[in-house]
């Protein structure tokens, strides 16, 4: 791997993706410290004391890095560009004229694009008012207990919204002119700052004992993430031979590879965002009835069971949405391939279906473990590592390591130096 970071640095083009891409990161980390106008640093003291003692609130601050317990400009995090691209792939399966445009190419996809920022703005500025409406309760609800005139709220909701906007634009940045996908870079830059910090709180409160212990459990969660994330399904696939002219194409034999995990981090996102808007709504509510059900829903065995249930199902309801059976064996057809034993056309659609809903199930219940089992841990022992880096957050970590891994040993082998994969 050393060896394969030299050859990178070697490559003035890529070396030069690299660099830019650990300056943005940078910036970003240096916007996650400058707070919002309004706050004193009493306030984020016992902002951060409510941050970390909420569920929900602690899974936000760790996906911005900690800028939510500072009040950062940053403290929206990329959730929202996160969210509307996420909601923009629903809606592609179900308004024509989107799924029109996902098929166009590039200009399809530009324009797709203008909708997602526009819609991510849209969500910036709600989330904003809702935390400034959260932030305004009393200590005990989880906010600061103190009331921002209108001008303050203006001007935080304000820098907000421009703080998520900024955020968009250096993804966006990141991935035309650095190493790879941006916004993933971003969440993972968030989350590796928050590990140092966690641990030594950790080692404070519980001991070495109790940190290695997790140690070896998060490493043995990292081969196993490891392990399901290269994991595939390969249906051979056979061309016919077809002759043009005196020349002979086709006959060659290759695969189409089915991931057992094809849907990601993505069920765990839905299933996290469905459980905690009931939590959101009864803090702000102040309704008995809906506070008593967010509690019931936030800890304990309904919460396990809930997010079991709903991690399996978006599972499947994604990986359906983002692979289409159907298209597939009719661009298998039209291009001469055929499974071998299969008729071409809907029989293949047929089997490539079965294949992948057996397949799925497996990735499916490795979601939920990876979900559910830190949360049991955690509400066991009251060990603030398991709650902030649990299973979601290594596995976001690993797969963006191994795509980023991915990206830099295509531009390697491009230039004829080894990569990171023997």
């Amino acid at each position: 791997m050393i060896e394969a970071l030299a050859n990178a640095f070697r490559i003035p083009d890529l070396r030069r993706k690299i660099l830019f891409t650990l300056g943005m990161i940078a910036l970003y980390r240096l916007g996650a410290h400058i707070p919002v106008p309004g706050v004193t640093s009493k306030m984020l003291e016992t902002l951060a004391s409510n941050v970390n003692a909420s569920g929900a609130l602690g899974l936000l601050n760790l996906f911005a890095g900690g800028a939510l317990e500072k009040f950062a400009i940053f403290s929206l995090g990329i959730m929202p560009y996160i969210t509307s691209s996420i909601i923009m792939q629903l809606l592609q399966a179900v308004i024509p004229q989107l799924e029109k445009w996902a098929k166009e190419g590039e200009s399809g996809q530009r324009k797709i694009t203008q909708i997602t920022r526009y819609l991510t703005l849209g969500l910036g500025f709600m989330e904003s008012i809702g935390l400034v409406a959260l932030f305004q309760q009393p200590v005990g609800g989880g906010g600061l207990g103190v009331q921002f005139d209108w001008i303050t709220r203006i001007l935080i909701v304000l820098s907000l919204l421009a703080g998520t906007a900024f955020i968009m634009w250096m993804g966006e940045l990141i991935t035309q002119r650095g190493i790879g996908n941006g916004m993933s870079l971003l969440i993972f830059a968030n989350i590796v700052a928050r590990f140092p910090a966690t641990t030594a709180e950790a080692f404070q409160l519980k001991g070495w004992v109790w940190v290695l212990f997790i140690l070896v459990v998060v490493v043995l969660v990292v081969a196993a993430i490891v392990f399901m994330e290269r994991g595939q399904r390969r249906i051979p696939v056979q061309y016919a031979k077809r002759i043009v002219g005196r020349r002979v194409y086709g006959g060659a034999g290759t695969y189409i590879p089915l991931k057992i995990n094809g849907a990601n981090v993505i069920p765990i996102i839905f299933a996290s965002s469905i459980l905690y808007f009931p939590v959101v709504i009864g803090q702000l509510s102040k309704v008995p009835w809906m506070i008593s059900m967010a509690n019931s829903i936030s800890v304990g065995p309904i919460k396990w069971v809930l997010t079991t249930v709903l991690v399996v199902f978006f599972a499947y309801f994604y990986t359906a949405l983002v692979f289409n059976p159907i298209d597939l064996a009719d661009n298998l057809r039209k291009q001469g391939g055929f499974v071998p034993g299969v008729r071409p056309g809907k029989a293949t659609a047929t089997y490539i279906e079965n294949v992948l809903n057996r397949i799925t199930l497996p990735g499916a219940l490795f979601l939920a473990a990876i979900a559910v089992l830190p949360t049991i841990l955690f509400e066991q022992t009251k060990i603030t590592l398991l709650q902030q880096f649990g299973g979601t957050s290594i596995l976001i970590m690993v797969g963006v390591a191994l795509e980023t891994m991915t990206q830099l040993e295509s531009q390697l082998k491009m230039r004829n130096y080894d990569g990171f994969f023997k």
